[in-house]
């Protein structure tokens, strides 16, 4: 891993699912989705990656360990991940690198699944992607969780999800007002570059779709089903479209239903100049990647 200091402004979003100053009937609106609440104004937080060896030495021993910090201030604000070894890299772990972006998740198992925490039910579900471009990055932080009195009613309750930040950084310094790839019109211009598949009419109702001040759009599910079998054996995804100047990057994370939500089906990049997007566009509906 290069050590950079990512200098960043952190934007949080609050779904009304988890608040409890205003009355169920209020939460959601007439389709049932949830409200966002978004944060008034950004947080400066300086965020690191390192390479430290623990003992015994051995393949297993060196470990990437991320520090997310406020701004002159010691307050931390929690990587999502925990250290990262060179075998966590796997699709049924959720991590994975591929190009210029990146996947990585966290999960909480469920105190009656404890034994493998590859496998859910899971009480919580963490889940980060990232795009970076000459010294600027984009990150999604996602945050899923079980509502407590849905814990005893099922063997598999549904994740909601609680918050998502939206991370704008740069190496080495705090992103200006004036800088257009992450903080200029909100949107991918033109709406999604290549919509991904989002299962049937049921699933589909589980998304919400959410414009990001430079030149992004974001794709995620609200609530994710974790009985296996869901959605007639559906698939999930979280997406991140982001064009930061002359390019265009389309970020899928593509994930198992049911008890293997934390595994990767597949981690997708598409990348295509800016200035040449429209003319690529796809018009074949939304599809997985050819492998």
């Amino acid at each position: 891993v290069e050590e950079k200091t990512w200098k960043g402004l952190w934007l949080e979003y609050r779904t009304s699912t988890f608040m409890d100053n205003i009355d169920d009937k209020d939460k959601f609106d007439a389709n049932g989705i949830p409200k966002l609440a978004r944060g008034r104004v950004p947080i400066q937080v300086v965020s690191t990656a390192s390479r430290q060896m623990l003992e015994p030495w051995g393949p297993e021993s060196e470990v990437i360990v991320h520090k997310e910090e406020v701004n002159e201030s010691k307050e931390s604000k929690g990587a999502f991940c925990p250290p990262l070894r060179q075998f966590d890299f796997r699709g049924h772990q959720g991590n994975m690198c591929v190009g210029n972006a990146y996947a990585v998740c966290d999960t909480k198992t469920l105190e009656s699944n404890a034994d493998d925490d590859h496998v859910g039910p899971y009480s919580e579900f963490r889940v980060e992607l990232g795009i970076q471009y000459e010294g600027a990055r984009m990150r999604l932080k996602l945050e899923y969780s079980i509502k407590d009195d849905e814990r005893v009613l099922s063997e598999t309750p549904i994740l909601h999800l609680k918050n998502m930040i939206v991370c704008r950084e740069r190496d080495g310094v705090f992103p200006s007002e004036s800088d257009d790839n992450l903080l200029g019109a909100p949107g991918a211009p033109g709406g999604l570059y290549d919509p991904p598949p989002v299962g049937g009419e049921d699933q589909s109702f589980q998304y919400m779709c959410l414009d990001l001040e430079g030149h992004a759009s974001a794709l995620f599910p609200y609530a994710i089903d974790q009985t296996n079998g869901a959605f007639d054996n559906g698939n999930w995804c979280i997406t991140l479209d982001w064009t930061p100047g002359k390019m265009r990057y389309q970020l899928d994370r593509k994930f198992f239903g049911g008890s293997k939500i934390k595994g990767l089906k597949t981690l997708e990049l598409s990348e295509v100049q800016s200035g040449d997007a429209e003319s690529w566009r796809p018009n074949s509906g939304p599809t997985d990647m050819r492998q």
